[in-house]
């Protein structure tokens, strides 16, 4: 079961960040005449194929990797906000 949580958490970051590298050129082929609202599937999994060159390890590694910086990133923002409490209160 980790492994396909692996596995999705990977394919979404991976469509996240290919979709941000390509915006543009993602614009121009949904802004083209002769797309059609059929070849939107086709265009997904044209992009998640490309999650195929990564082995299931590096998926793995990556995957939690963006779990580990998540934690981090709560943890940071939980601490900064009691930071923040406690510096207005010495302050005043």
């Amino acid at each position: 079961m980790a492994g396909k949580a692996d596995a999705a958490g990977f394919t979404s970051y991976y469509l996240q960040q290919s979709t941000k590298e390509f915006a543009e050129d993602l614009d121009k082929i949904r802004s083209a005449d002769d797309f059609k609202g059929d070849a939107l599937p086709m265009l997904i999994n044209s992009l998640q194929q490309g999650t195929s060159m990564f082995s299931a390890a590096d998926q793995r590694r990556i995957a939690n990797a963006r779990k580990d910086d998540a934690a981090a990133a709560a943890a940071a923002a939980a601490g900064m906000g009691d930071n923040s409490e406690g510096e207005a209160e010495s302050t005043t």
